[in-house]
This record gives C-alpha cells, sequence and structure tokens, in this order.
C-alpha cells in the first residue's frame, strides 16, 4: 500500500482548465463515490478550490490507480485524457505526504500563509470522512497534516503579516490608532480594493461606516451592507470632520480631497489623528494633505510596498517551515512503514497465544484443585513471559520495516514461525500413520 497525491493546481495548469475539473459542490460526493469505488484504491479525499483540484489516497497500485482517475476525470471534464495528463502530477510516498503537508500549511498557496487553505483542506476531509471514503491511514495523515499546519503557523508566524492591499490598509490603521473600535470610516467611492478595505475594518469592529459615492443609489446600497450610513456626494465636506479613518477610490481625474479641506477641520478635530488610504489611479488626494499635523496620508504604492515587505518575511518563514514538515513526513513515512510490517507481527502473536491457550489448558486439565484467582495469576505470569520473549524480535521488525529491503526481514520473520518448522507436530502426525497402517 502507497500514499499518492495527484491532480492539478495554478502551477501545472492555466485557470481555463482548471475551471473544467473544478468540482461543484453538488457534485462533489458523486465524484467522490465513483473514485473511492476504483479497484486499486482503499482510501482517498479530493480537494477542489478555484486554485486547484487534487486528490490524495491510498493504492495498491498507484499507476493503475492514476490511469483510472484520468479516465474518470476526463469523462467528467470533457478533456481528452492525453490532453488532461500533460497538466497531472503524481507524488508518491514520501514526497506525496510532503505535498500534502505543504497544502495543509499554505507553503503550496498562490499567496504563501493565506488561511483559506486551511479551512478549505479541513471541510473536504470532513465530507470524506462523513462519505466514509478515508479509513485509518488518511485519517492520521490528514489529522497529522493539520497538527504540521498548525504548528508551522504558531511557530514561524508566516501568516502574521497582511499580504493584500485591503488588509494592509488596516494593518497601518491598527499601528496609528491601535483600537479601532472608537473610530469612524468615510468610504469616497465604490472601488472592488476600497470595498475590501472597508470590509475589513468593519469585521476589525469600527463604530460607524460612511459611504459616499456619485451615484447615490450605489452609496445606499454599499451602507446597507455595512450597516452604515449613505452620503451624498455633494454633501461629502460637511462629514469630513466625523471621519477617523477615510478610504478613498474613485474614477476622479484630479484631486478632491485637498490640503484646505484639511486645514478647515483641524480646530473642529482638535488633533485627533486622520488616516487616508488613497486606492485610486490616478490619485485622488493631493500630496501636501501630509504636511498637516497628524494627518496621515497612504497611496497604493505605500500599500504595495507593506505588502512587498511582509511578502517576504513570509518567505523566509516558509524556509523554516520546510525544515519542520521535513521532519513530520520522515516521521509520518517511518508510522507507515511500521504498519506494513504489524500482519506479520499479529501472525506471531496470534501463534504464541494459541500456544499459550493450548498450555494453559492441558495444565489447568491437571491442577482441578487451582481456584480462578490462582488460574488468573498464571495466566497473567505467562503473557509476560511472551510479551517479553517477542517484545525484541518486534522491536527489531520495526526497525527494519523503516530501512532498505524491509520485505527481507519481514519475510525472514514470517519464516521463522512458519509451520512447517514445528518438527514434533510433524512427527507425531506420522507417528499416527503408522500405527494406522499397523492395525
Amino acid at each position: 500500500m502507497e500514499i499518492f497525491a495527484t491532480g492539478l493546481n495554478y502551477k501545472t495548469a492555466p485557470v481555463e482548465i482548471r475551471e473544467k475539473l473544478a468540482i461543484p459542490e453538488e457534485k462533489y460526493s458523486e465524484i467522490l463515490e465513483k473514485i473511492s469505488l476504483l479497484p486499486s484504491i482503499y482510501e482517498v479525499s479530493i480537494l477542489s478550490t478555484c486554485n486547484r483540484v487534487e486528490l490524495y489516497g491510498l493504492s495498491d497500485n498507484i499507476e493503475e490507480s492514476f490511469e483510472e482517475i484520468l479516465r474518470l476525470l476526463s469523462s467528467y471534464s470533457g478533456l481528452k485524457v492525453e490532453e488532461l495528463k500533460k497538466y497531472m502530477f503524481l507524488y508518491r510516498d514520501r514526497d506525496a505526504i510532503a505535498h500534502i503537508f505543504r497544502v495543509s500549511s499554505s507553503l503550496d498557496s498562490m499567496v504563501i500563509g493565506e488561511p483559506q487553505i486551511v479551512c478549505q483542506f479541513k471541510d473536504s476531509f470532513s465530507k470524506a470522512r462523513e462519505s466514509k471514503a478515508v479509513k485509518h491511514v488518511m485519517t492520521r495523515l490528514f489529522d497529522k497534516a493539520m497538527n504540521v499546519s498548525k504548528k508551522i503557523r504558531t511557530s514561524t508566524g508566516i501568516s502574521r503579516r497582511a499580504v493584500s492591499i485591503s488588509y494592509a490598509a488596516i494593518e497601518l490603521a491598527k499601528k496609528i490608532f491601535g483600537d479601532l473600535s472608537d473610530k469612524n470610516v468615510l468610504l469616497l467611492g465604490a472601488g472592488e480594493m476600497a470595498e475590501l478595505a472597508a470590509r475589513h475594518l468593519a469585521s476589525a469592529g469600527v463604530r460607524h461606516i460612511f459611504v459616499s459615492n456619485r451615484t447615490f443609489e450605489k452609496a445606499v446600497q454599499l451602507a446597507d451592507e455595512f450597516g452604515g450610513s449613505a452620503i451624498r456626494f455633494n454633501k461629502l465636506f460637511e462629514f469630513l470632520p466625523e471621519a477617523d479613518i477615510i478610504i478613498v477610490s474613485t474614477g476622479a481625474k484630479e484631486p478632491i480631497l485637498k490640503k484646505e479641506h484639511f486645514k478647515k477641520i483641524e480646530k473642529i478635530r482638535q488633533g485627533k489623528p486622520v488616516f487616508i488610504i488613497d486606492i485610486s489611479v490616478p490619485r485622488n488626494v493631493s500630496d501636501d494633505v501630509n504636511e498637516i499635523e497628524n494627518v496621515y496620508l497612504y497611496n497604493i504604492d505605500d500599500l504595495k510596498m507593506v505588502v512587498d515587505r511582509n511578502l517576504e518575511e513570509r518567505k523566509i518563514a516558509a524556509e523554516s517551515a520546510k525544515i519542520l514538515i521535513d521532519e513530520e513526513v520522515a516521521k509520518f513515512d517511518r508510522w507507515l512503514k511500521q504498519l506494513q510490517v504489524s500482519p506479520a507481527i499479529v501472525k506471531v502473536r496470534n501463534f504464541a497465544s494459541e500456544i499459550k491457550d493450548y498450555q494453559l489448558k492441558k495444565l489447568f486439565e491437571q491442577m482441578p484443585y487451582l481456584n480462578e484467582k490462582e488460574r488468573e495469576n498464571i495466566e497473567l505470569a505467562v503473557n509476560s513471559i511472551i510479551n517479553k520473549i517477542l517484545h525484541r524480535p518486534t522491536m527489531y521488525l520495526k526497525d527494519k520495516a523503516t530501512k532498505e529491503n524491509s520485505e527481507f526481514y519481514v519475510d525472514i520473520f514470517e519464516e521463522m514461525f512458519s509451520p512447517k518448522w514445528d518438527f514434533r507436530k510433524r512427527m507425531d502426525v506420522s507417528l499416527k500413520k503408522g500405527r494406522k497402517s499397523e492395525k
């Protein structure tokens, strides 16, 4: 049995291919069931996001499983097998385990450290478990993957730094104000990034959000989403003194907010800081606004510098995470190899248990006067002797399972306890045959 990981992602396939393979919620169970019923696959889970469609599983013939998966996905997507094959990757054993750990830890994501993949990974496994498509081995692997993900996030801080323009704005706002719960936000314009920044601010618990847009209906619609207030564009400057954080994103060709606007409200603000994020291109806030004390203006290039710096820090954290993943892959691989020798160990222990039961039965028949407690003590002592005798060969086999040529040692172990070496039993059989022939 081997672990495998196969599929395609943003590194191996363009979006027009990925979208054909994407599995919607209503189709997920059907596709999962079809793949889990493939004869060479014992356990399987599917992860389908906008950036990847990947399958992780356990197989007794990975090449056969890969070909069967290709045919099934070809039928589902309408892509020819040969075309699909160009975009599909296939990892096995340690490479597969390492890939699964990287995905769960967001080291394989387009944006390193992004948190969404953790929830998507966990959700995909929950669905596979509910469908009984995963059992002991893959359950252990996914639990370990989530554990590795948590360990990487807490020990490397890989997801602490903002790597989106909108979230970088929030990070800067918190540096200026600290607590945002008593701050008012003015959203000027309804650009996508400005709207997203406002959403982040709303989730950070700001007091109130005002929205002003040239199209008033759009301002009303957006304000309703935030539980805020819409302001007519020509009334904008009346509300300027109320704003602690201003997000500007309009299509204007020249500055809307200028130095004189903030000079007018200086006394009203009584020295309270104003944080302005100008995401407009061209810029909608004049540079000289920054000359006013306690007014902090950042444009999209300033935010991009924050994002780039944070991305570099995440890349450094990712290098530390790779070392941790290598260690965890080695541990899981060792457990998996030791698991594969378990049948041989169980067979030997069952053999020892049969001998024990037979000998104790004979002993207790010869000593009928023993009470129940005495019999229990004798049985405990015999069990202890068997466990101590078998402990060393068991540990020896588990150790050899992690080395090369492990099958060689398993064969020797099983051969040692083969019935063919039980000469006394064979002699007893031959003696009985001889007595019958004499008669």
